[in-house]
């Protein structure tokens, strides 16, 4: 078993720009990335190894930032930033050649799940199975909507590029 040292040095990054999409606040995000390791700290016996640490990290963080949005009435769900810096982990091969940029904002006309799908394979690396047991649903619904989302953002590129 990894040091909790090591789980942070590995996934704090990840766990970081995950909080980061949902949140769409640079401080929000750095607490909850904070506030989930000390859960992790504490919770870590219980940790079974059932799903990847990775997994187990998400699954903290995004039952925090529910938790905090029903306790703070102000946050919203819909508020967009401008943007969400360091891309460096988004794969170079996404969608082809297409340009990162014109990709992500276009990820922002998508639905809240289908983003968050694109989001989590995009910049979290993870496989749909990850993503699956993240959202509560199963590694074939991740795989589709991903490949729906992907098409989405092909259409609206393509015609975009026409007009």
């Amino acid at each position: 078993m990894q040091s909790i040292e090591e789980i942070y040095n590995e996934h704090s990054n990840t766990l970081y720009k995950y909080l980061l999409y949902l949140t769409k606040n640079e401080d929000i995000a750095e607490d909850l990335t904070q506030e989930t390791f000390a859960i992790a700290v504490k919770e870590i016996n219980k940790f079974k190894g059932e799903c990847k640490v990775s997994v187990w990290l998400c699954q903290i963080a995004k039952h925090l930032w529910y938790k905090k949005i029903k306790k703070d009435k102000h946050i919203s769900f819909e508020e967009l930033n401008d943007e969400i810096e360091d891309y460096s982990r988004v794969e170079d091969i996404v969608f082809e050649n297409e340009q990162k940029i014109e990709i992500f904002k276009n990820m922002q006309k998508l639905d809240e799940t289908s983003r968050e799908v694109m989001y989590l394979r995009m910049i979290g690396n993870l496989n749909f199975i990850e993503i699956a047991e993240i959202l509560g649903k199963t590694p074939n619904w991740a795989r589709v909507t991903y490949y729906r989302a992907k098409q989405k953002i092909r259409e609206v590129i393509e015609n975009g590029k026409e007009n």
